[in-house]
């Protein structure tokens, strides 16, 4: 191993152990990573931008911009109003409902464009219902991340595989994803009931208090509504076809973002820009350079025989290889750095005679996904969510949740190993 390889892991060790001590916001410690490696000539500037993946990033502000829009027309807390009223009130049933939700909207919008529209509204439920909002919230962020896994767009780190991988399209993710996720979903909502059900008793009196709200006036602005469902609608076909029309899914998601400001008018435009999360956005800009270090130096490709030596080029061996370590791995530290590394590890074994490599890809997709449930600090959306509880006045203990979400995690990748095991390797 020479000596840029030496710096380049121990710039990416640093970079990765201030990221998980949170003591510094963890886009200013990436960017700052990418730049030492600019600094030290690891890689040059031409080669850092190379490595930086804009599909991805595209992807990522479309959506946001388009979800910003809608968000402004109420309909959000009109779902979640809706689905409190339909579940008459009930809070085991109000809790199902916005698990639910959150599940199918995490699919389509992204896991932490969802949490950041479901808590607002669930604390404004559970302040009518008088229960604690952390059962709801745990359930939410689990719900979320579960969601995320079916498609291309539901979670970052599918984003930035199907990114990386041209043959992985929107349809291929639903295709090969949402029966699984269907299914841990389907076992969770009732160990959701088991677990909280005692935990967020109410009173006749306060739920009859659900059932009076009128959630007909949550819709500020219906003609706004019809053109973002419109677009949304629009945005979606464009994910399923954009392989056979020949276009990125960063060009569908931006086409559609700039469709609807189209429709809007230019008073939108500085509104949904200032709503678009810049600090993920860099986080990741950072992250794709730190990591553009360990491709450049070899480390990623040497990293790559180990495994393949290790499980002999075994499809079954190195697929549960990377579920496993992805999931356990997800869990303590956030998926987005772990998978940015794992990708170009993948990618190398297909260099090294790993014929089949789609059972490898899906399994990292789930295990860092499922993963990020393990702990607080797994995934993006639950920071997220711990966040805005902990400004309420109700914050998520770490150990708390974890005694919930570990088990739980635990079980959604068992379930993954079957799944991966039947479908790909019987």
């Amino acid at each position: 191993m020479d000596h840029q390889a030496q710096i380049a892991i121990g710039i990416f060790l640093v970079i990765y152990a201030l990221i998980i001590s949170e003591k510094i916001h963890r886009t200013i410690v990436a960017m700052i990573g990418g730049l030492l490696v600019v600094a030290f000539g690891i890689v040059d500037q031409e080669t850092a931008i190379h490595h930086i993946d804009f599909n991805t990033l595209g992807l990522l502000i479309g959506m946001m911009i388009i979800v910003s829009i809608t968000a402004e027309t109420g309909l959000f807390k009109f779902v979640a109003v809706w689905a409190a009223k339909k579940a008459k009130g009930n809070p085991v049933r109000i809790l199902v409902a916005l698990s639910l939700i959150t599940a199918f909207g995490s699919a389509f919008l992204d896991n932490v464009t969802t949490i950041l529209l479901m808590v607002p509204v669930t604390f404004s439920i559970t302040r009518q219902l008088q229960v604690s909002p952390i059962p709801f919230l745990i359930s939410q962020i689990i719900s979320s991340n579960v969601g995320g896994t079916a498609t291309l767009i539901g979670d970052p780190p599918n984003i930035m595989i199907g990114s990386a991988v041209k043959e992985l399209t929107f349809a291929a993710f639903i295709n090969n994803l949402t029966p699984i996720v269907i299914l841990i979903m389907a076992s969770y909502v009732p160990l959701f009931v088991l677990i909280f059900r005692k935990k967020i008793q109410t009173t006749p009196e306060l739920t009859q208090s659900i059932m009076s709200m009128d959630s007909s006036r949550l819709i500020t602005d219906r003609k706004l509504l019809t053109k973002s469902l419109s677009v949304l609608g629009l945005t979606i076909i464009g994910f399923f076809l954009h392989q056979s029309l020949h276009l990125e899914s960063a060009t569908v998601a931006l086409a559609g973002a700039f469709l609807l400001l189209l429709l809007t008018g230019e008073h939108a435009m500085e509104n949904a820009l200032t709503k678009v999360e810049w600090t993920t956005i860099f986080f990741f800009v950072g992250l794709f350079v730190l990591v553009s270090g360990l491709v450049e130096t070899k480390v990623i490709s040497e990293l790559a025989v180990k495994a393949v030596e290790l499980t002999n080029g075994d499809p079954l061996a190195t697929s549960m290889l990377i579920l496993w370590m992805s999931a356990i791995a997800s869990a303590f530290l956030d998926n987005i750095p772990f998978v940015a590394t794992m990708i170009p590890l993948i990618q190398e074994m297909g260099n090294m005679g790993v014929t089949n490599l789609e059972p490898l890809w899906w399994s990292l997709a789930l295990g860092a996904c499922l993963g990020g449930n393990g702990t607080l600090i797994g995934a993006s959306a639950n920071l997220i969510a711990a966040g805005l509880s902990g400004k309420e006045g109700h914050p998520i203990k770490f150990v708390a949740y974890m005694k919930i979400g570990f088990p739980l995690m635990l079980l959604s990748v068992l379930m993954a190993s079957v799944y991966i095991y039947l479908r790909y390797l019987m």
